[in-house]
């Protein structure tokens, strides 16, 4: 069982899926705040690989992806700073990105890469599973999950696809549009969880708009696992050196859904 299965199998047990740009607002900040993350009840942490153009993300990504282009990082970065982290933390780590770094870097010598680095996943937005097969079948070799995602606008052929694709967990896109936090939670989310479980043996995790631990809370009522980023960046904003926030934010965050049981 690889390391981002096993986070699925604690009893009762929700999981907490954090996201951080790689480089925002430096790689020295993105070495801290992944080991408060991984210290105070994050099972997973996303690193996001900063693009030019981030189709899926919002303002508050967006911003933090140019600043970090600004700063000069790259994949390489990228990779050296997950191989830090691998090393300081027992969280599983999962780049996210897009497709169009990972084939100019090779898709053979990514995930070499990635497996170098300690990288346990790759969440690729721009990816369809329709055009994932040669990524899959690299990735798979390299015991690297390759994790697709669906949106409430995604057809029965879409979900049942993506169910049978999808390895690690599948990432349920909560609203038709980008990241970012936002007040209230879709009211037909339920629904679109339901739709997909019906399919699907794959745990399901909840992201984009989720920014307080009441919504966290809801979501785990119906999902297994809750994603959060733009509101994790937006608390690194506000204090990008002790990260005193960003630590309050996520241990409360982490009770909240340790009060559900499902």
């Amino acid at each position: 069982m690889n390391r981002i299965a096993s986070v699925f199998t604690k009893p009762n047990h929700t999981a907490f899926i954090s996201y951080v740009t790689v480089g925002y607002p430096s790689i020295e900040a993105t070495l801290k705040v992944v080991s408060i993350l991984a210290n105070s009840g994050c099972d997973i942490i996303e690193l996001g690989i900063p693009f030019s153009d981030p189709i899926a993300d919002g303002v508050t990504i967006q911003k933090a992806s140019f600043h970090a282009l600004q700063n000069g990082v790259t994949p390489k970065v990228c990779l050296e700073a997950a191989k830090k982290l691998s090393r300081k933390v027992k969280t599983p780590l999962v780049f996210m990105t897009y497709f169009n770094l990972v084939f100019n870097y090779g898709l053979e010598e990514f995930c070499d890469a990635c497996v170098n680095s300690g990288i346990d996943g790759l969440i690729i937005p721009d990816l369809p599973p329709e055009e994932g097969s040669e990524l899959e079948l690299i990735a798979q070799n390299h015991a690297i999950d390759l994790i697709y995602l669906l949106a409430p606008t995604s057809t029965e052929q879409r979900i049942q696809l993506v169910a049978q694709r999808s390895r690690g967990f599948i990432y349920l896109v909560s609203v038709t549009g980008v990241t970012g936090a936002r007040d209230n939670l879709p009211p037909n989310l339920e629904d679109f969880v339901t739709r997909v479980r019906r399919v699907a043996s794959q745990p399901l995790c909840v992201g984009f708009g989720i920014s307080t631990p009441r919504q966290a809370k809801q979501i785990a009522r119906i999902a297994d696992g809750v994603i959060v980023g733009s509101r994790i960046i937006q608390l690194m904003e506000s204090d990008s050196e002790v990260l005193t926030p960003v630590q309050d934010f996520t241990i409360r965050l982490r009770e909240a859904l340790d009060t559900v049981t499902n």
